[in-house]
């Protein structure tokens, strides 16, 4: 009977952790370039009873054997990359990424950053960077006295000055054989791993890499709705374990209650 009682906490305990990542995906609604999270759990070890296959009469072996679960944990929580969708900005230095591929930051510890957050300025030097200050890499300066800046589709960046269009850079972007294994960092930004794989930079546009759209943002990949569905699942399936607490509880107080 005590096993029921672990079993359920295990329960509740997987059930707590896949909350927090529904809260955090409806957290970051908003958050530009954010990429959803699923917790997945695995069943925890069987206590074996009876074998399969073991002799249970002269010439004769059980079908099956008597095996009970001890129940749940976390096996991992899986970044989903799927597209955001499109808000048109019209800003110049806002741009998103159609299709696969990551922007290249320069982290304050001198390490490559990479996000999908297209949300970038100009700071006081001309430098492209993101919402903390961080440069675009390759690094893009923008001169002084240019009055527009134009981003081709495959990366290529154009400044207009004194009615002339002249490049002064390429966006590059780069891609990863498993990007679920990225780490998260916080600021939209990921940092390469041994289970992201190697880094590969290439133009957009090309060798599968997405394309860039200027004057764009791409959003959350966040579904309200089905978010709304986990979290109703997440609590039905906590409650479910708590019940089974509160019977194991009482079937152990009516056997304590026995009178020979």
């Amino acid at each position: 009977m005590m096993r029921a009682l672990y079993t359920s906490a295990t329960g509740m305990m997987a059930q707590q952790m896949n909350m927090d990542v529904v809260a955090n995906n409806l957290a970051n609604v908003n958050t530009t370039g954010f990429k959803r999270s699923r917790a997945d759990f695995e069943d925890l070890l069987y206590q074996e009873m009876r074998p399969a296959g073991s002799v249970v009469a002269q010439g004769a072996t059980a079908p099956t054997g008597i095996e009970v679960g001890l129940g749940v944990k976390a096996g991992a929580t899986v970044t989903m990359f799927e597209q955001g969708t499109f808000q048109n900005t019209g800003q110049s230095l806002d741009i998103a990424i159609e299709g696969d591929g990551f922007y290249k930051v320069l982290l304050p510890d001198g390490g490559s950053g990479y996000t999908r957050d297209g949300a970038f300025k100009r700071d006081n030097q001309g430098k492209v960077v993101n919402s903390d200050g961080m440069a675009l890499q390759p690094e893009i300066t923008i001169p002084d006295g240019a009055t527009s800046v134009s981003i081709g589709k495959d990366g290529t960046v154009n400044a207009t000055i004194a009615g002339v269009a002249s490049p002064i850079g390429k966006i590059t972007l780069t891609r990863f054989p498993n990007p679920a294994g990225l780490s998260h960092i916080g600021g939209n930004n990921f940092k390469a791993s041994d289970a992201s794989g190697t880094a590969v930079d290439g133009t957009p546009g090309q060798e599968g890499f997405g394309t860039i759209a200027q004057g764009m943002l791409e959003m959350s990949n966040v579904q309200i709705v089905q978010e709304m569905v986990n979290m109703i699942t997440a609590q039905r399936a906590y409650e479910t374990n708590s019940k089974s607490i509160q019977t194991a509880d009482e079937m152990l107080s009516t056997a304590n209650q026995l009178k020979h």
